[in-house]
């Protein structure tokens, strides 16, 4: 696999903000039939949030394990078990790719005043 550029925090922002779009876009209350697609690419079973953002805190993990001095202090032991932990956590929600499916199959009333 090539190593891919290196990436910037501006870039990194950009996906979070997209993901803000996403959420605001939700909160208006649009029909469920348009919000299903998106959830579908965001909850992908192989390329969504959660199994991305499982992989990349597992990467962080080894990073640190691998950068830290020797010996590791029982604080960045923590941290990394955190990371791992959360990263574990992350990629159990890849299941929620299969609820999305099938909510395809169901019928939604029309969309009413968005609720605050």
């Amino acid at each position: 696999m090539p190593n891919p550029s290196t990436l910037s925090s501006d870039q990194i922002a950009q996906a979070t903000a997209t993901l803000t779009q996403l959420k605001e876009y939700v909160r208006t209350n649009p029909p469920v039939t348009d919000v299903l697609p998106l959830l579908a690419r965001l909850l992908d079973e192989d390329t969504g949030v959660p199994i991305l953002l499982g992989d990349v805190l597992r990467s962080a993990a080894r990073l640190v394990s691998q950068q830290t001095a020797r010996p590791e202090t029982d604080e960045i032991r923590l941290i990394i078990d955190g990371l791992r932990d959360a990263a574990q956590e992350s990629t159990d929600w890849h299941v929620l790719h299969w609820d999305v499916q099938r909510l395809s199959s169901h019928a939604f009333e029309p969309a009413g005043p968005p609720t605050s």
